[in-house]
């Protein structure tokens, strides 16, 4: 199912409306992981073949100064997750070692960013994409150990980043406390 194969083709993928920017602040002390915000985002792209195709970027280290100001951002991992994790979702999970994230403006919750990936670890798809999508931010998690409250949680957050015109939201999955533009 390799580019060359017949399967999935850089120049079919074409972003589509719908993407997602967000954040988690977590920890695992049983690994030795200490607290850290990292970003992930989603981008749908149109379908290929009838079927729906994602791109997530999960684990991007945070060096922006708050959720506000990430025009600018720009995040490389030359490994796959090392420290970013970039999957293509097309018939299975298309991984790819070297992820390169610019976020090239923001107003508000909407954001710019252009990605490029190569490196197909599984050789299922394209070598290299490239695309450039408009994301919503749509909030940060923060799973701490022994966080228990929301308060508490938000505080641990702006120890992180800047929280200013975050509000608490509802986490359906009931695992995290979640905070969103207000």
């Amino acid at each position: 199912m390799g580019d060359e194969g017949g399967g999935l083709q850089a120049r079919a993928l074409i972003a589509a409306d719908g993407g997602e920017w967000s954040g988690l602040l977590f920890d695992n002390s049983v690994v030795g992981l200490e607290p850290a915000l990292t970003w992930t985002l989603r981008i749908p792209f149109a379908p290929v073949g009838g079927d729906p195709v994602l791109l997530e970027i999960e684990w991007l280290p945070d060096t922006a100064a708050g959720w506000q100001r990430l025009a600018g951002l720009h995040v490389s991992s030359g490994s796959f997750a090392e420290p970013a994790e970039a999957v293509i979702h097309h018939h299975g999970h298309h991984r790819y070692d070297r992820v390169d994230v610019q976020v090239t403006a923001q107003d508000g919750p909407l954001i710019t960013a252009s990605v490029a990936l190569a490196g197909d670890v599984d050789a299922l798809g394209p070598g290299e994409i490239t695309c450039t999508a408009a994301l919503r931010f749509t909030g940060i998690d923060v799973q701490l150990q022994g966080v228990s409250n929301a308060t508490e949680a938000l505080q641990r957050l702006a120890g992180h980043t800047d929280t200013t015109g975050l509000i608490e939201i509802d986490d359906p999955r009931g695992i995290a406390f979640r905070f969103g533009p207000g």
